[in-house]
């Protein structure tokens, strides 16, 4: 699997256009299946579930059959249901919420493991 890894202390998905632009150019431009950014670049409307941003981004992701993992710390966030939203993300197999990009790209990898073992 082919992983983007974003790292930057600007923030790149700040709405659902610059998410789209940024999963259109890895999916399309440069042919990854997933994307692995830290959570400073996400903008903390995200992680506002009220405000609806996160479920049309990963809407879009599952449109266009993408991955996306955001590594980062949690701890400050005391929301229940973003604290339940987090793990059940966590639950599947597209998109999940990590302490590191190490955890991020091992569980990609973990999961192409278990896809071939399958396959067997």
């Amino acid at each position: 699997m082919k992983i983007k890894v974003i790292n930057s202390d600007k923030i790149v998905i700040k709405d659902l256009q610059t998410a789209l632009d940024l999963m259109m150019n890895a999916r399309y431009g440069d042919d990854y299946e997933a994307v692995v950014i830290n959570k400073e670049a996400v903008s903390e409307d995200f992680f506002r579930l009220s405000s609806g941003l996160a479920g049309e981004i990963l809407q879009k992701f599952v449109n266009y059959n993408m991955k996306l993992a955001v590594y980062g710390d949690y701890s400050k966030y005391t929301s229940k249901p973003l604290r339940d939203f987090i793990l059940e993300s966590n639950n599947g197999k597209h998109f999940f919420f990590v302490e590191s990009q190490e955890e991020a790209i091992r569980r990609y990898n973990d999961d192409i493991t278990e896809e071939l073992q399958a396959d067997s």
